[in-house]
């Protein structure tokens, strides 16, 4: 989420001490904000990263680590479950969005470089666009040679604008969110894992961001802005008139949040990550909404693990960390796992 997805929000980051403008220096310095206040956090959490570099996208592994990416230092790198962190691959870019594929593969919507980063006090955001951003790409990185190529950079001889996050279904296809630079250039994506085909499935949106399937398969989930929209599925890549809700409007975010990426539940719920407001809203199919506080307000992706799929990883980016906690309900398995 970048300073124009917050546009909306500026009243109200102005009145949290979260505002994200880039003013000239001043000539004597100014005080500094006082730091954002929340309640406390709603679940008990256990930190198990910190000084991380922007985290996002957690994947879990099977032996219990987890890999995720660090935005900033354009890296995707590991958490083993003794605390320590590797390196897994150095990027160029900005490696955004993390899901396994069906030949146990690493697959990265890597949004080329789109955010730049601004520390205030204890937290860090998302800034401005570099002046030397020129696209993103979706890339296979090999996780035993380490290994990075990129599949796709264009569609239609397009190019990609800042892919931002991605998902597998059982047909073993990628459905892939691209961000975008300005209102109206991003839009939804369905992808070839080989690197053989790639296609728009719908265009003409503003920044979204997660994204994410049904138990079924037969619904798409795309978290953007405020909105948290479900499209039918028609077949691999296809999307169809909604049947389920009027123009695929399935709910709006609180007031004073910004979406971020999401995971779906066993159950069908989905979860969102709520910015500005410090949290994750859990919405059932009628578009009813519980609110889990956590205390950054950049808290931008969560995944689920554990034997019972109630363990979740939160990636806390305003705070450069990540944080363990039980969650109420089991999260839904991905199509592919290693």
């Amino acid at each position: 989420m970048d300073r124009r997805t917050l546009l909306a929000a500026a009243p109200f980051l102005a009145l949290s001490g979260l505002a994200l403008a880039q003013e000239p220096a001043a000539p004597t310095p100014r005080p500094t904000p006082p730091p954002p206040s929340f309640p406390p956090p709603t679940l008990a959490m256990t930190t198990v990263a910190t000084g991380l570099h922007f985290p996002e996208a957690p994947v879990v592994m099977n032996d219990g680590s987890v890999l995720f990416v660090q935005i900033e230092a354009k890296q995707v790198s590991r958490l083993k479950p003794d605390g320590t962190v590797d390196l897994v691959a150095q990027l160029d870019g900005g490696p955004n969005g993390l899901a396994i594929g069906p030949d146990k593969a690493l697959y990265i919507a890597n949004d080329g470089g789109r955010f730049s980063f601004n520390r205030r006090g204890a937290f860090n955001y998302p800034g401005a666009i570099p002046a030397d951003f020129a696209g993103g790409y979706i890339q296979r990185l090999d996780l035993k040679t380490g290994k990075a190529v990129t599949l796709y950079d264009s569609c239609d001889g397009k190019r990609l604008v800042a892919p931002d996050d991605l998902v597998f279904d059982h047909h073993g296809g990628m459905w892939i969110s691209d961000y975008g630079k300005v209102k109206g250039d991003a839009g939804i994506y369905y992808a070839r894992a080989d690197g053989r085909g790639i296609k728009q499935a719908k265009g003409g949106m503003s920044a979204p961001n997660g994204i994410g399937l049904s138990p079924d398969g037969k619904q798409l989930h795309v978290s953007e802005g405020r909105q948290l929209w479900t499209f039918d599925i028609k077949g691999p890549g296809e999307l169809g008139p909604s049947t389920s809700y009027p123009n695929a409007a399935h709910a709006n975010l609180r007031e004073r949040s910004v979406a971020d990426s999401l995971k779906v539940l066993a159950d069908g719920k989905v979860c969102v990550c709520t910015l500005i407001a410090g949290g994750i809203s859990i919405f059932d199919a009628a578009g009813g909404t519980e609110f889990i506080q956590f205390d950054d307000p950049m808290t931008t992706n969560l995944a689920f693990g554990g034997a019972d799929m109630r363990d979740a990883w939160i990636t806390s980016s305003g705070l450069s960390r990540i944080v363990k906690v039980r969650w109420p309900y089991p999260g839904l398995r991905p199509a592919y796992s290693t």
